[in-house]
């Protein structure tokens, strides 16, 4: 990516630097996998595999970025998240109405949300409560060690799914799809959660469309960004950390799905296009 000397959003929020962000309970081997699988977006964290507060709990360890990595990934989340919001912004006014940003916040190891506490474990994840996408920049070492995929553009991709899922609570449909998972049994509610994750793909796509009309993106950018989908596709994960495949858990759909609907996005720069709903 073409992120040297580019302009950063605003809509920052670190807090890197503040005191008792690294407490947290770990979870363990169950949890870490369900938290992987499941527990990236727009939930009550405080309800995931017993995550607890804060206060008083052992410290939890987080990876330790080399200091000149850390900032190239704090100046790489900062552009993403401006052409992220250059991107909606021109969308938005094209079909009259406008994009309010989300905030992104930096912080190290655990915070509090309004939708509970987050810790590292989880991945980066949007709280539609506070309208917040939360990350540790460490996630980025995660993605590399843990899940295989590696580079500047597939951390974006990640970064540009989280705001996704903004824009799904901006148009109303998070909501909708969160009380609809309220009045059916487990399968239909994974089921709805698979859709959700499958569009904010597609949604990262189309950012990804204007980062190429804005020349943000280099000659193997396309590849990264559709690797790192691969890498969080449920399949993968399950198969790696169970040695099986049960499809009727999925939350956030087969590597393929995943893949498959960020390249829609991306060849249609449409939002007519992500109708996973209807698929």
């Amino acid at each position: 990516m073409r992120w040297q000397g580019r302009e950063e959003s605003s809509n920052i929020e670190d807090r890197r630097g503040q005191g008792g962000g690294r407490g947290g309970k770990t979870p363990g081997i169950i949890g870490i996998i369900v938290l992987l699988v499941g527990a990236y977006y727009g939930v009550d964290l405080s309800g995931i595999v017993g995550t607890p507060g804060l206060s008083g709990a052992p410290q939890q360890q987080t990876a330790q970025l080399d200091n000149q990595l850390e900032a190239d990934l704090r100046k790489i989340s900062g552009v993403t998240l401006k052409s992220t919001e250059n991107a909606w912004k021109a969308y938005f006014a094209k079909h009259g109405s406008q994009y309010k940003p989300t905030t992104m916040v930096l912080y190290r190891g655990g915070t509090r949300t309004a939708c509970g506490t987050g810790q590292s474990a989880m991945g980066p994840f949007y709280c539609p409560a506070d309208q917040k996408v939360y990350i540790d920049l460490s996630f980025y070492d995660d993605m590399r060690k843990k899940l295989g995929a590696q580079g500047d553009a597939a951390f974006a991709y990640v970064i540009a799914h989280e705001v996704g899922h903004h824009v799904q609570n901006l148009l109303g449909i998070l909501p909708k799809v969160n009380q609809a998972q309220q009045a059916v049994g487990q399968t239909q509610a994974n089921a709805h959660s698979v859709k959700l994750e499958l569009q904010a793909d597609c949604f990262a796509g189309i950012w990804a469309n204007y980062a190429q009309q804005e020349n943000l993106l280099e000659t193997d950018d396309l590849e990264e960004a559709i690797a790192a989908a691969e890498s969080v596709g449920d399949d993968r994960l399950q198969h790696r950390h169970q040695g099986h495949v049960v499809p009727d858990s999925f939350t956030h759909g087969s590597s393929a799905d995943r893949m498959a609907w960020f390249q829609r996005g991306f060849k249609g720069g449409d939002i007519n296009q992500c109708n996973t709903f209807g698929s």
